[in-house]
């Protein structure tokens, strides 16, 4: 079994994240920087922790935005997927997070197992996303506002860590 944290970051925010996510794993994993690795990746691991952040108004991070056509025709059957996103609630709030659920959905609809992505939306303050549960209720992962929230960054991740390490183990 491999784990692979696959991220993708502009200004280094996400790959401090999947740092601290690789931290707080405390399994054997790869820390993969997707401008590095490219999409030929996924076909080397069988379990995921996908990481990316949401800029301007609900777009990609420029790494994924750059394999963006050919992300979207990998196959995930048989594979295991987390995933976490980073955003801006106050500053964009009408697509917070959107880059994670747009991410989350290719990856669905390509056969994956999704884990960790019942992520309560509660003590986030965003008027829109795309990563959000049809009922509003939670995010297709774990969802980290640096910008605003930066002291509840820790403790978010030891508690998402807590719900997705029984699937990676």
């Amino acid at each position: 079994m491999s784990i692979a944290i696959v991220y993708g970051s502009n200004g280094g925010a996400t790959e401090t994240a999947a740092e601290q996510i690789q931290k707080a794993l405390g399994l054997e994993t790869d820390l993969l920087d997707i401008s590095d690795a490219g999409v030929d990746c996924f076909s080397k691991y069988d379990k995921f922790i996908i990481g990316t952040s949401t800029w301007g108004e609900g777009d990609y991070q420029d790494d994924w935005d750059k394999i963006i056509d050919d992300f979207e025709n990998v196959e995930f059957g048989g594979k295991t997927v987390a995933f976490f996103g980073l955003g801006d609630q106050e500053g964009y709030e009408e697509n917070f997070l959107d880059a994670m659920g747009n991410l989350h959905d290719i990856v669905k609809g390509n056969g994956a197992t999704i884990v960790g992505d019942n992520w309560s939306t509660e003590g986030y303050e965003y008027d829109a996303s795309t990563a959000e549960n049809d009922d509003g209720s939670a995010f297709c992962g774990l969802g980290i506002d640096d910008d605003n929230q930066y002291d509840l960054t820790e403790e978010r991740i030891e508690k998402w860590i807590g719900i997705i390490k029984p699937h990676f183990e």
